[in-house]
């Protein structure tokens, strides 16, 4: 195995290839059941005398589709489809692992009783609340800005938790702690404060549902070690495949939806990764936007 595999294919079925107690480490980002199409268009504005949007000076410029990227979110059974695939992890996971589910208030109380059943309740460790502050605020509810981290341990007195790897952060009141304490910083707590991907960062692929590196990279420097095998099982954009290999782990990425592996064949260019029943190499190749503005939409 090299330092980096994707597969492409039924995730259930590459888990059930894969041999017992021989990941340290699953992070995982699971479609959310929120019964809608997620998808993101790419937009890229040029410099055209008869265009539909006027900008700066009065400038007209023409709004071009430049790509879009879509899957369907919706299950009829979203924990039928789901318990196979969690059973599996656990078995894949050494004795010393952890699995770390993201979820969001849709589904995350299904599935923590699942993963009771699954795993034996004293393997639940800690519900890690990712808090952030984007997107529309509605009028008839309190905003939902979080998401949703179960994190377990096979076992429950036996797993990585490398203290001294933990990035701190500022007192909100550091002239009440002393200035030893205020230069160090305090370790976060259950509760994790980090913005979105933002739509014209360098981060950014334009796939839909892509989490930050900064959230996925302290699940690796905390709860694995270098040369240890991680795996995520719903890679997505590759999020975790990006952490691993910057942070010298090895990775297994599966996913099934092909417009994630052209995502990823791109984004993970830099590690070579090994492709199993996918060749990246007859992707459709991503839009040039060498000239003009380009925005993301969500629909």
């Amino acid at each position: 195995m090299t330092a980096l595999d994707i597969y492409f294919g039924d995730n259930l079925e590459v888990l059930r290839a894969l041999p017992d107690a021989s990941v340290d480490l699953i992070y995982t980002d699971p479609p959310f059941n929120t019964g809608r199409l997620q998808q993101r268009t790419r937009l890229r504005t040029v410099r055209d005398a008869n265009g539909d949007r006027v900008g700066f000076q009065g400038r007209r410029y023409a709004t071009l589709t430049v790509g879009s990227m879509a899957f369907a979110d919706a299950f009829d059974d979203f924990l039928a489809m789901l318990e196979p695939r969690l059973a599996e992890m656990k078995r894949l996971l050494k004795p010393a692992g952890s699995l770390f589910l993201h979820l969001d208030y849709r589904e995350v109380h299904y599935c923590k009783v699942l993963l009771d059943a699954i795993f034996g309740r004293s393997s639940f460790i800690n519900e890690i609340i990712w808090s952030y502050d984007y997107g529309g605020r509605p009028k008839s509810r309190w905003p939902a800005k979080h998401d949703n981290i179960l994190w377990y341990a096979v076992t429950p007195d036996d797993y990585a938790f490398n203290y001294d790897e933990i990035d701190r952060i500022p007192y909100m009141a550091p002239g009440l702690v002393g200035q030893e304490k205020a230069a160090r910083g305090k370790t976060p707590t259950d509760v994790w404060w980090q913005t979105i991907v933002p739509t014209a960062g360098k981060e950014r692929t334009g796939y839909p549902t892509q989490k930050p590196l900064g959230i996925v990279e302290r699940i690796v420097r905390v709860h694995s070690r270098p040369g240890d095998l991680l795996l995520d099982p719903f890679a997505g954009s590759g999020t975790l495949g990006e952490a691993a290999v910057r942070l010298g782990r090895r990775a297994v990425l599966i996913d099934n939806n092909p417009a994630a592996l052209n995502v990823m064949s791109r984004r993970l260019a830099f590690a070579t990764p090994t492709w199993h029943g996918y060749d990246p190499a007859a992707a459709q190749p991503g839009s040039s936007l060498s000239a003009g503005s380009e925005r993301l939409v969500e629909t």
